[in-house]
């Protein structure tokens, strides 16, 4: 069923937020259902046993916003 994943953080990068009951946003390194790990933004609960939604990204697509962020001015 399309419900079942597994997944495994092999590697947590940093924390973006913290929230209120202990979730953060975290950037991490995100194997899911045993594929090759993904550059991954959500947040996580602090176990990190449930997790909100988020997105992925390949090592080319986090340079690409790397390099997109790097070029605007934030207000």
């Amino acid at each position: 069923m399309a419900d079942d994943f597994s997944f495994s953080i092999e590697k947590t990068l940093g924390v973006i937020s913290e929230g209120k009951g202990g979730w953060n946003v975290e950037l991490n390194l995100v194997s899911w259902s045993e594929r090759p790990a993904k550059y991954d933004i959500r947040s996580w609960s602090p176990d990190h046993e449930k997790m909100g939604k988020g997105i992925t990204f390949t090592k080319e697509e986090l340079l690409s916003l790397k390099n997109l962020l790097n070029s605007i001015s934030i207000e």
